[in-house]
């Protein structure tokens, strides 16, 4: 089963899916996709730890190349947070820039989706505010929608949080 939850920033996106993955059952995994830059990275990666700890996540740390990931055991619960560092990783990312980032996404997603019970992705509604960014923004706003899009597909549950509360877009709250 996919789920994939959106919404603005700090919307309880990550909260909500930690305490859906703890109703969902063991293994679970938490694939970590943002990578440490700066100060502000750092802290706001020490607030998620925080929140997981001692909730039973292993964490995996992968910017790039989903479809190179091979969870330990198969049938757990995965929870990636989130697609919008996945995909600026996988764009700009010296190693990746200039692949097809969409395709790379979501063949790793559905690859993963393989390997487990349940897949929790993270995203955000971004774009919404009408446009008028530079080039590589709007590219990456463009590759981020079509891969929400895609996913939202293809996902057996769709939840928007909005301060906290799932407004359900597809499926039924568990």
């Amino acid at each position: 089963m996919i789920f994939l939850l959106t919404g603005g920033a700090a919307c309880g996106k990550s909260s909500y899916a930690e305490q859906l993955a703890l109703q969902l059952g063991s293994p679970r995994y938490y694939i970590a996709a943002m990578q440490p830059y700066g100060e502000e990275g750092e802290l706001r990666i020490r607030r998620h730890r925080a929140m997981r700890a001692g909730k039973g996540f292993q964490t995996i740390e992968r910017y790039t190349d989903l479809q190179g990931l091979k969870l330990p055991e198969k049938d757990g619960v995965v929870l990636l947070e989130c697609l919008c560092n996945l995909t600026a990783n996988e764009m700009f990312s010296p190693e990746t820039e200039g692949n097809d980032c969409v395709e790379r996404i979501l063949s790793g997603v559905e690859q993963l989706a393989g390997q487990c019970r349940a897949l929790i992705l993270i995203t955000n509604e971004i774009g919404g505010d009408g446009g008028g960014y530079p080039d590589r923004s709007g590219e990456y706003i463009e590759a981020l929608g079509c891969i929400n899009q895609a996913l939202a597909q293809r996902a057996d549950q769709v939840w928007e949080l909005v301060c906290g509360i799932p407004i359900v877009h597809k499926g039924q709250l568990l």
